[in-house]
């Protein structure tokens, strides 16, 4: 291991090249990517994506906060724009304006409350309106316009509309079709009740990942590309949706792999227990390796007696109970010895755990299993 940490993430450099030409293709020229990185870039790391992105011609990011904002402007190796899609913190406030940082515009208080220190900076708010249309999270209702209009018009010097959007509720799944084409017609509307009003923006969004596989119709000017840029699929019903159509095209590369390595080995003998409690019994004589990862660092405690990693390109057991830093793994009758590398996540050899078949195991979302990867495991470029 080239690192002091037990374990590493690496971020394969050619599979998101990979997946951002498999991007492009799809949406073509006219249509601006903008890069989602919350989450820690779904737990690849901003401050190591966002140099790589923009290498890839990103010019445009995504991010849930002003704190996360904050890395990604940090992490820039030349302009781009951030946008905040949900929470700017109070003390952020300040830096938002001053670094023309973008964000998404869902209630009137928010946008009166950045405007105060707008006036002081002699500064321009870029927002970005979100619309209520049916997702019922954030957003400003149709009865609701008439009051934002108002407050534009009255500060015109001070708002720059960057752009109107929404967000799908579900776009991965077919079950939810209806529901999604309420939702774009309603935005339409309120989209054309603004510009009749004089609201002009300059970028209508409001497809995601699973967007832009469901209804391309729906990209409009911007569409905002999480999970799929990391080379995964929002649904298994998206890449079968895609399958149909595409049957020839570029496939996604999974970008992450995540490795440790063997601390220590023991001989245990039959009829012990392994581990923590009772869970698990050595019915023959077993030899048993120890990996220094556990629920501490996003290996779930739900892989208990069910994981499964790769060692010297053996797929291996996990036997007894996680713990917070370590598990354990069946080597009986495998030639390993301390230090030899564990994979997690990703390929040794023949063999591959891919983040889909890991998250199965372990009961877990891709997003969920990927943002819970602890942020202090270092993060590589490879």
């Amino acid at each position: 291991m080239i690192t002091n940490h037990s374990s590493v993430i690496e971020l394969n450099r050619k599979a998101l090249a990979n997946n951002l030409k498999f991007i492009n293709n799809l949406i073509g020229d006219k249509v601006t990517l903008s890069s989602v990185i919350k989450g820690n870039a779904y737990g690849h790391g901003i401050q190591q994506m966002v140099p790589e992105l923009q290498y890839l011609g990103v010019k445009h990011f995504s991010v849930f906060s002003s704190f996360e904002a904050k890395i990604a402007h940090e992490a820039l190796t030349k302009d781009a724009t951030i946008m905040i899609m949900g929470d700017i913190a109070e003390e952020d406030i300040s830096w938002v304006v001053e670094n023309e940082i973008q964000f998404f515009a869902y209630n009137i208080i928010g946008i009166k409350t950045l405007l105060r220190t707008a006036k002081k900076q002699h500064k321009k708010l870029h927002i970005h309106i979100e619309l209520e249309t049916g997702m019922n999270r954030h957003g400003f209702e149709h009865h609701q316009l008439r009051e934002l209009i108002d407050l534009i018009q009255e500060h015109q010097d001070l708002i720059e509309v960057e752009g109107i959007c929404t967000h799908f509720a579900g776009a991965e799944s077919s079950a939810n079709f209806k529901r999604i084409q309420e939702q774009q017609k309603k935005f339409l509307k309120g989209v054309e009740f603004l510009k009749i009003k004089g609201i002009n923006p300059k970028k209508l969004h409001t497809s995601c990942s699973a967007g832009i596989i469901a209804y391309p119709q729906f990209n409009l000017d911007m569409v905002r590309i999480g999970i799929i840029q990391y080379g995964l699929w929002p649904s298994k019903e998206s890449q079968l949706a895609y399958g149909v159509k595409h049957e020839y095209e570029t496939q996604l590369e999974s970008v992450l792999s995540w490795r440790s390595s063997i601390i220590d080995l023991k001989e245990v003998k039959a009829g012990n227990l392994v581990g923590y409690g009772t869970s698990f019994l050595a019915e023959t004589d077993m030899k048993i390796a120890s990996v220094p990862v556990g629920y501490g660092y996003g290996f779930s405690r739900s892989l208990s007696n069910v994981g499964r990693v790769l060692v010297n390109g053996k797929r291996l057991s996990v036997v007894g109970t996680v713990n917070m830093n370590m598990f354990l793994i069946d080597v009986t009758n495998i030639d390993v010895k301390i230090g030899d590398a564990v994979t997690i996540i990703g390929k040794d050899g023949e063999q591959a755990i891919n983040v889909s078949y890991f998250g199965n195991l372990s009961e877990q979302l891709n997003y969920e299993l990927l943002t819970r990867l602890d942020k202090s495991i270092p993060r590589v470029v490879v």
